[in-house]
């Protein structure tokens, strides 16, 4: 398995951006399609984006196309989320997750018995 730690979350005011990392170890990085999600207090969680092992495809939900980017550096083990024009219902703690990129990029893009990272917190203010 691999391992991933998130980090970059904070605070942020309605319309301004931030950056996400999530670190991995343990397996080959690049072995591995990844995703990001989150989850609201109260709510389940949702999918945001997902990038394959190579970052030639990546896939988003409809709610932040356009304004979230997905990508990776194999060489750094990393996978970032920036997000741009953040809205306050978009604060939730964010998790990266990873799946064996033999499984394929779309089951990644679904909630399920991926890796999982602990989590960072974004927090969007009006």
């Amino acid at each position: 398995q691999v391992q991933l730690v998130e980090s970059g979350g904070g605070l942020v005011q309605a319309g301004g951006s931030l950056r996400l990392s999530c670190a991995a170890s343990g397996r080959a990085f690049s072995n591995y399609d990844m995703g990001w999600f989150r989850q609201a207090p109260g709510k389940e969680r949702e999918f945001v984006a997902a990038i394959t092992w190579s970052g030639g495809s990546t896939s988003y939900a409809d709610s932040v196309k356009g304004r979230f980017a997905i990508s990776r550096d194999n060489a750094k083990n990393t996978v970032y989320l920036q997000m741009n024009s953040l809205k306050p219902g978009e604060t939730a703690v964010y998790h990266c997750a990873a799946r064996p990129t033999i499984d394929g990029l779309v089951v990644v893009t679904a909630d399920g018995d991926h890796n999982w990272g602990q989590g960072t917190q974004v927090t969007v203010s009006s």
